[in-house]
């Protein structure tokens, strides 16, 4: 049975998407059969696989959709067939978001670091907390050796477990998500490798777990 990861943040724009996506290209370059779930009306990530679709014609992952009150039947059925599902939720923490942090083996919350962003995710965590979930929160768009980043950080590490790897404030997440690709395809670059190092650390919490 494959596991599930759950991205959520009550927070719009503090990069979920960008984060599933990006796990499920990598994990996918090293062999893993990997679904993505979107549960977001928004449809971000449907239409990022779409585009994926037309320009390389195998996305060389999965993609199914469901309402908050589907999930659970959708990675059930996930979960036979692929080594991860990655779900991608909404932008806001109420009952329809149970559901989702249910079935995760691992939630990952993304904070961008503003304290704005930072308190966001009391409500996540609270959550988290009460499905008994194990939350990790990601860093995104650090700019580093600043004090902000600093000072968010380590806020951040008295609320929850924060990933040791982070995610820079970088264009090349938004040019390549606009072109259906991670940024691990688009060669060699910082964020390729935070990406990498993010997706190993988050392996072995899965191992652990």
């Amino acid at each position: 049975m494959g596991k599930v990861i759950t991205v959520a943040q009550q927070k719009g724009g503090s990069g979920k998407t960008t984060l599933a996506i990006n796990l499920a290209v990598e994990y996918a370059r090293q062999g893993k059969r990997v679904a993505l779930l979107d549960t977001d009306p928004q449809g971000s990530l449907g239409r990022w696989f779409m585009t994926r679709r037309e320009v390389m014609g195998d996305p060389g992952l999965d993609l199914s959709t469901a309402s908050a009150w589907g999930v659970s039947y959708e990675c059930e059925k996930l979960r036979k067939i692929n080594d991860l599902v990655i779900v991608d939720t909404p932008p806001k923490v109420d009952a329809d978001l149970r559901p989702a942090l249910r079935e995760a083996d691992l939630v990952l919350i993304p904070v961008a670091t503003s304290q704005v962003d930072l308190w966001a995710t009391d409500g996540v965590l609270d959550l988290v907390s009460r499905e008994r979930r194990q939350p990790l929160v990601v860093l995104n768009r650090v700019k580093p050796n600043t004090n902000l980043a600093r000072e968010v950080a380590e806020a951040a590490r008295a609320l929850s477990e924060v990933a040791t790897a982070t995610l820079g404030q970088r264009v090349v997440y938004a040019e390549t998500l606009g072109r259906g690709l991670g940024v691990v395809e688009a060669g060699k670059s910082a964020a390729a490798t935070e990406v990498q190092v993010l997706a190993a650390e988050v392996a072995a919490r899965l191992q652990e777990g």
